[in-house]
């Protein structure tokens, strides 16, 4: 096997929830928004490289059941994740209207995210399928070889 396959297996292989994927996203980018505020005084170009990962680490690390759910939370998690990067004055309703425009001018980020999650999750979806109905395919060739029972007289 080669040894990037060898080194992706030995990383951590979580399966959470919808709602924990939501949780997970929405954290990490919160700490990525704070940290690139102090670090790199707000830098909307590398919030937008941070954000790519952690779209596809959500998707994933989402179970099987919830993969629907991957791309529905990365871009919640982006706008948590711009609160401490939007600037704005003191107010609530000055940081909101700074979400609002972060939101409209850094969405090419947003999308790509967006975008990464949601293949990500259809690849898994459709392996997913795949597997199962070869499975069944396998239990109904098992069943057709069976021979039938005799029956009684």
């Amino acid at each position: 096997m080669p040894p990037v396959v060898l080194a992706l297996r030995r990383l951590p292989n979580p399966r959470l929830t919808g709602l924990g994927s939501g949780l997970f996203a929405a954290a990490v980018m919160l700490v990525l928004g704070g940290l690139d505020r102090l670090l790199f005084d707000g830098s909307p170009v590398v919030y937008g490289l941070l954000f790519l990962p952690v779209s596809a680490l959500t998707a994933l690390w989402v179970r099987p059941a919830d993969l629907v759910t991957a791309p529905i939370a990365v871009p919640i998690a982006f706008a948590v994740g711009l609160v401490p990067i939007a600037g704005g004055a003191s107010g609530f309703g000055s940081r909101i209207m700074a979400v609002v425009t972060a939101l409209a001018v850094h969405a090419g980020w947003l999308y790509g995210g967006t975008l990464v999650a949601g293949l990500i999750a259809t690849v898994r979806k459709v392996r997913l399928m795949t597997r199962r109905r070869a499975i069944q395919a396998a239990a109904q060739r098992a069943a057709a070889r069976r021979p039938s029972p005799d029956p009684v007289d």
